[in-house]
């Protein structure tokens, strides 16, 4: 199990390596969602996610123990800050990423020092390919969420989330991350609750994508149900972790699912307002409150958006529609 000391851990290995990402808000959107909503903008984190945080925490355990090199798959964020931190431990980095990845992601996780295999999400299984590589060239397997240092490593971010909300002096009510196989939203949870017992923890989903709400729904552990593509190409992922979805039924209040019109508004208004680009995925939490599906009225709402690696095209739509 995962514990807040391995959180506190994986904060000293990342102090002065990754950066501490701000905690940013918007009065207009405080007055028309009737509450304060603070941003945890990890779209500036290196490699444009939280990512790097799991990534490094685990590499550089990995290179005490002498590994010089690792296999991981990703659909792009756990990609590039898998291949930046193994650049740092001179490890040699092979990357499993679907077909349709955003070209940007792929292109980054090339520059980054990667090898790039690709797959078809739809008909392959990433998770047979990357245990194959491992015994076929001896690397370690790096897991993009199932593993007890990259949750610590992702659980940085509620750590140093509550320190800044702490510096305000607030204490949030709810808080809401966007989900794929947990690896946030688990480390998250149990730092918050560490620091604000009280606060309700809150997952938001792609439409189609909902596996973990409907997961939590039933107690156990559920496949998604279709193979349609997905403009929250970061957060799909076949179902929840099997070590994540523990900590998820102890911490979570529940999950929220949102349509791909609000994920596109919820993009426009990351630029509008909060002049940051956020990609699909890591903007669900803001397109469920823009949704009204979370009540925020006389509430301090905390939100996280987890990435930046937005597709140019996708961007575009997003913002033509405003």
């Amino acid at each position: 199990m995962v514990t807040y000391a391995h959180i506190a851990d994986a904060y000293q290995r990342l102090k002065g390596i990754a950066t501490r990402t701000p905690l940013l808000e918007s009065n207009s959107l405080n007055q028309s969602l009737e509450g304060r909503v603070l941003f945890k903008v990890e779209a500036l984190q290196r490699t444009g996610s939280f990512k790097f945080r799991g990534a490094y925490n685990k590499l550089s355990q990995l290179a005490q123990q002498g590994v010089t090199g690792i296999v991981a798959y990703s659909s792009g964020n756990h990609a590039q800050g898998v291949a930046l931190a193994a650049s740092m431990f001179n490890m040699q980095a092979t990357i499993i990423m679907p077909t349709d990845s955003p070209s940007i992601k792929i292109n980054n996780t090339r520059a980054l020092g990667g090898e790039v295999i690709l797959y078809d999400r739809y008909t392959q299984s990433r998770e047979d390919i990357g245990h194959a590589l491992a015994q076929e060239r001896n690397l370690a397997l790096v897991k993009p969420y199932d593993d007890r240092d990259i949750i610590a490593g992702q659980g940085t971010v509620g750590l140093e989330a509550s320190q800044q909300l702490q510096a305000l002096g607030l204490v949030p009510d709810q808080v809401i991350t966007p989900c794929g196989g947990g690896g946030l939203v688990s480390g998250t949870a149990i730092a918050i609750h560490e620091h604000f017992s009280a606060a309700h923890l809150w997952v938001a989903e792609p439409e189609h994508y909902d596996d973990t709400i409907r997961s939590l729904d039933a107690g156990k552990r559920l496949s998604n149900l279709t193979a349609q593509p997905s403009l929250c190409d970061a957060i799909v992922t076949p179902m929840p972790g099997e070590l994540t979805f523990p900590i998820m039924q102890e911490h979570l209040q529940g999950g929220l699912a949102v349509s791909e019109e609000h994920v596109l508004a919820a993009m426009a208004t990351c630029m509008q307002e909060l002049k940051v680009v956020v990609e699909p995925g890591g903007c669900v939490g803001l397109a469920a409150l823009l949704a009204g599906l979370l009540p925020t009225r006389d509430k301090t709402t905390m939100v996280v958006l987890s990435g930046g690696n937005a597709d140019p095209q996708v961007l575009a739509r997003a913002l033509i529609k405003v």
